[in-house]
């Protein structure tokens, strides 16, 4: 008889989990999943292209509602879920419902940060981090012109972006001095708030929020040393918490997330978790891959497939902002044992910076010139020793020359092998897509044997391109050189 799976959330790491569970083990479970909003699984990552209109929910969407159905997956929308009761093993809703479990897996995911400061609970007073959220943004623009992001960050950005494309004229308040400076160097960040301030968004640097000031709903932002900034939307984007509370309620070891084991079980064994409510060896993460990557271990272990097992992942940033092309990867900072290799061209608005520590890259900072992103970290991904070929890896010089029109992103494994180059490392070559662990076979041959002919096509059967978007250029590269084939 099957055993029963509940998943308690319908985000992108839960269902990743399935995905992976139907593929190496369809018989073995039951599968139920609550979700608390009224749709299937989307991609949480392109919220911010709806904003721009470059995307719909329809266009992000991972798994719909008939998704479920033709895999024998049993979704409930709309669920609040308030209390698990392992000892009866069942998990209960706000509306009375009982849902029981043989297994259960928490991907409750994570919420936004919300500055505790006074008019914070305002109507207009947001976070970014789902369709609601996004549904406000885009109402809100529609009857007013005033919108505050508070904070500088990825997500921030993103949002500010987003609603300036609405027509809105938007301040972006950041408390230190540089943007994004989790992931950029001063350099990088002073060459993309220019860029930014060039298209019309507002900044105001090394400032503090003090309340948010309104009567019945937001009308302004003041800050510690006295501005006031009008603002009919506040957006607050200053960080996420791991939504661990049902866990910490449960009585199962929590800290700052759930706390789970190499192979995503929490402190009581018939129960996993996965995604941004987790914490793993003192780590937690909010990007894709490594969510992903938790899901195929947690498949893997729960499907008896194997004894893989999840570690420290390297994550990439890259920045969806239509004409800024930005990455990021690793300790771009770097420490007293480390070098730099570093080119600027600010007519060109150009800037690389790779941070080397014995011979292999540590960090990765590329503003304005993206093409060999993919390359770079594989490189750092695969530890690989530069040492042969440091002195061309700014402009893309690979090991030996290639003859592929892929090359730029994908040099041969016979380049790699040769022992001039470096000593026979042998990183995977044909990677295009780690979010989803899909090589550039597996793209060709969809585009052959399912006819695709469009960068849009093979993103939504594939998913390539469509989680972070750090490999879109790849992708696109792929598309057109197999159609002209």
């Amino acid at each position: 008889m099957k055993q029963k799976l509940l998943v308690v959330g319908n985000g992108m790491a839960g269902m990743r989990t399935v995905e992976e569970l139907l593929t190496l083990a369809p018989d073995a479970y039951d599968i139920e999943v609550l979700g608390g909003e009224p749709y299937g699984n989307y991609n949480r990552m392109l919220l911010s292209s709806i904003l721009t209109g470059e995307e719909t929910l329809d266009t992000i969407m991972i798994n719909d509602r008939d998704w479920y159905d033709a895999h024998g997956v049993t979704l409930h929308v709309g669920v609040n879920v308030t209390r698990i009761d392992r000892d009866n093993q069942c998990v209960l809703s706000e509306d009375g419902r009982s849902f029981a479990y043989d297994t259960l897996m928490l991907a409750t995911g994570s919420k936004a940060v919300m500055l505790p400061i006074p008019g914070a609970d305002l109507p207009g007073v947001i976070g970014f981090r789902d369709m609601n959220d996004v549904d406000v943004m885009l109402q809100t623009a529609q009857h007013h012109k005033h919108a505050v992001v508070i904070g500088g960050g990825l997500l921030g950005l993103e949002a500010a972006y987003g609603l300036m494309q609405l027509g809105m004229e938007v301040t972006v308040v950041h408390l230190p001095n540089v943007l994004m400076e989790r992931q950029l160097d001063s350099i990088a960040a002073g060459m993309l708030q220019k860029n930014l301030e060039a298209r019309g968004l507002k900044f105001q640097m090394s400032a503090q929020s003090e309340y948010v000031l309104g009567t019945d709903r937001a009308q302004a932002l003041r800050l510690t040393d006295g501005r006031e900034i009008k603002s009919d939307l506040v957006v607050m984007s200053v960080g996420i918490n791991p939504n661990s509370s049902l866990a910490e309620d449960a009585n199962l070891h929590t800290e700052r997330g759930i706390v789970v084991n190499d192979h995503l079980q929490t402190s009581d064994p018939d129960i996993y978790a996965v995604g941004e409510c987790v914490e793993h060896r003192n780590v937690t993460y909010g990007l894709v891959a490594p969510l992903f990557e938790q899901a195929r271990v947690c498949a893997m272990h729960m499907a008896k497939a194997g004894s893989a097992i999840f570690e420290e992942a390297v994550t990439s940033t890259k920045l969806k902002v239509t004409g800024i092309d930005l990455f990021s990867a690793g300790d771009f900072i770097g420490d007293e044992l480390s070098e730099e290799l570093v080119y600027s061209d600010t007519a060109q608005g150009i800037y690389k910076k790779l941070v080397i520590k014995n011979d292999v890259i540590k960090g990765i900072v590329l503003y304005g010139d993206v093409k060999d992103a993919t390359w770079y970290f594989d490189l750092m991904c695969d530890k690989t020793d530069i040492s042969a070929f440091r002195m061309g890896l700014l402009f893309g010089e690979k090991p030996t020359p290639s003859f592929d029109p892929m090359a730029d992103y994908y040099p041969s494994h016979d380049a790699f092998s040769n022992p001039g180059f470096g000593g026979g490392f042998a990183p995977d070559p044909s990677m295009v897509c780690r979010c989803v662990n899909l090589r550039k076979d597996d793209i060709v041959n969809a585009i052959s044997q399912q006819g695709l002919t469009s960068v849009d096509e093979v993103r939504l059967h594939t998913k390539a391109g469509l989680m972070c978007g750090a490999c879109t250029g790849a992708v696109k590269e792929i598309v057109e050189t197999t159609l002209r084939e």
